[in-house]
């Protein structure tokens, strides 16, 4: 009688702790890259102009950006082959690739840069700054795509520390050229787009030599005959699901852009959204987790998670209810006078978007994990939907500003997790209505 094998232990909870900090603290080393260019941008002459021309700039940025955030996740699911790490490469050089060319198209043609000034309702000079960093940031798509590719092979073989140290080094390198740049007497665009591409150009070449002396396949492989169709499945929701997030700040820019003196109040929002992001992209990392763990152990995942969001969340309110956050805000980042004060109360009403975000979070980890992305997608696009219709409202009744433009944010949030928890169920209600129409 042949011995079956033992089952793997589960992993402890310690052992998700060992796996999960790196990420997080490689989420906020990304992240104070942010709160830096806002810090350096805010310290030029025109501040808020200058933080409201990088809002739109980047926001455009984002659009097409966003797509590849996911990247790490597919890599870390599919690269588990020599077939698998070939059609995955190839596929991700092809989409930084395209997704290249819009932001190419208007950053350097005419009609592009007429949708742009379209899109956030400017014209002249300050259209032609935006304009400016498109150009500048164009390259920066290739290379960030294709750092989310090897990253997350570095994460599947759970070399999570050695992610956050390759990080440490981006935001080194952004800051010093920050540094040298306003000290220099650099223009604001100049600055902050050469930080960008020297750090995310080091960054790749680091994380590449790494993953060739470090990253081994995995000794059962898997998808050994991984197709270009299996990919694009995969892919195209959790896109479609960065995209939309990334749509949701130029909604409510755009909109906001039509106030009487908006440059203030775009900055605020700019400033706050950036601050806050540092405490939600906390409970972003569960998604790797549930990538690498969560079909052996989804118990002990969701387990880790409720513990972790509860750290999370108190810890946002706590800041963001007393002079913390003032002190961070106007001693570190820079901001002064009527900018500091509006932030401040973006902040504040941030702490209600954590929740939110954690429910929809473990929704997202599930569909990652059975590969059914697609109700992502559906959920991104109408978390936009309700954005829209909400700002529109308020605008049109005259209580738009940078509180209820926040709310808005959340809202939308809320309307995302609704369908992607209701995901499975209106497919199942569709399957049985087909069914019974055809008989």
């Amino acid at each position: 009688m042949t011995a079956q094998p033992l089952p793997t232990p589960a992993p402890t909870q310690l052992q998700y702790w060992r796996f999960y900090w790196p990420l997080v603290l490689t989420g906020i080393v990304m992240l104070l890259a942010q709160q830096f260019q806002n810090s350096a941008l805010a310290r030029y002459p025109d501040a808020a102009r200058e933080l409201a021309v990088f809002a739109f700039a980047s926001s455009v940025f984002q659009l097409f950006n966003a797509a590849l955030i996911f990247m790490p996740q597919m890599s870390n699911s599919f690269v588990r082959s020599a077939q698998g790490w070939r059609i995955c490469l190839r596929f991700s050089l092809w989409a930084c690739v395209l997704l290249s060319l819009p932001l190419a198209l208007m950053g350097f043609t005419g009609p592009g840069r007429w949708l742009v000034g379209l899109a956030f309702g400017i014209e002249g000079e300050m259209l032609a700054d935006v304009v400016l960093y498109l150009r500048c940031l164009a390259p920066l798509l290739l290379i960030s795509g294709m750092r989310n590719f090897y990253t997350g092979m570095l994460v599947q073989s759970r070399h999570t520390s050695m992610v956050t140290l390759l990080n440490l080094g981006y935001l080194a390198v952004v800051v010093a050229v920050l540094f040298a740049g306003y000290t220099l007497g650099w223009k604001p665009i100049l600055t902050i787009a050469v930080g960008q591409l020297a750090g995310a150009a080091l960054h790749l070449g680091l994380t590449y030599l790494c993953v060739r002396r470090y990253y081994t396949l995995p000794e059962a492989p898997d998808h050994e005959h991984l197709t270009y169709r299996e990919v694009l499945s995969y892919f195209w929701g959790t896109a479609l699901t960065s995209v939309m997030f990334s749509l949701s700040r130029p909604i409510i820019y755009s909109f906001l852009n039509r106030l009487p003196d908006p440059n203030p109040v775009i900055a605020a929002m700019r400033v706050g959204f950036d601050f806050a992001m540092i405490f939600h992209n906390a409970l972003n990392q569960f998604r790797h987790l549930f990538v690498t763990f969560g079909e052996q152990d989804l118990a002990g995942v969701r387990r880790f998670m409720i513990r972790v969001s509860v750290v999370v969340v108190g810890s946002m309110v706590v800041v963001a209810a007393t002079p913390v956050s003032r002190i961070v805000l106007e001693d570190l980042v820079g901001v002064k006078g009527e900018i500091l004060q509006m932030t401040c109360e973006v902040v504040l009403v941030m702490c209600l978007l954590p929740i939110v975000v954690n429910v929809r979070n473990y929704y997202h980890g599930l569909a990652l994990i059975r590969r059914t992305t697609g109700r992502m997608g559906a959920g991104a696009i109408f978390r936009n939907v309700a954005t829209y219709l909400l700002t529109a409202l308020f605008f049109y009744a005259g209580l738009l500003d940078h509180v209820t433009a926040t709310l808005t944010l959340i809202a939308g949030f809320v309307a995302e997790t609704l369908v992607v928890i209701a995901g499975p169920h209106l497919g199942r209600a569709a399957q049985r209505g087909v069914a019974w129409i055809g008989r």
